[in-house]
């Protein structure tokens, strides 16, 4: 059963500069591994962070749609997530949400060369 989905996509261009931000400006959105991953390939960056912005706003909706009570601010709910990179699929990681609620999150992303988007499915078994 579907608790909830959020779809978020980006313009690839607004994170063009980010590369360039201090860890500690990055760290608003981003947790350090994400931070480095992003940077870890400098003409990947822009769209790597664009990626993972969509990610997390495609979250927020999902979780937002779970619980209408749901009213943390965005750029907090940036702190309790993470997008993790495997071989195979990127794996959200919530570090802080009511997880008795959220059995199972499916988080798809995709760019192309100007838009960055994410798709995330929370649901139970």
């Amino acid at each position: 059963m579907i608790l909830g989905h959020g779809i978020d996509i980006v313009e690839i261009s607004r994170f063009a500069h980010w590369h360039t931000y201090s860890v500690k400006q990055l760290s608003k959105v981003f947790t350090t591994q994400e931070i480095s991953y992003c940077l870890s390939e400098p003409i990947k960056s822009a769209e790597r962070f664009a990626a993972r912005f969509a990610a997390k706003e495609a979250a927020y909706k999902a979780v937002c749609q779970l619980d209408t009570s749901f009213n943390m601010p965005f750029f907090s709910f940036c702190k309790i997530i993470e997008v993790i990179t495997t071989k195979r699929d990127p794996i959200l990681k919530f570090s802080s949400v009511d997880s008795k609620k959220i059995y199972c999150v499916r988080l798809s992303l995709s760019h192309s060369k100007e838009n960055a988007v994410a798709s995330v499915i929370l649901f139970q078994l």
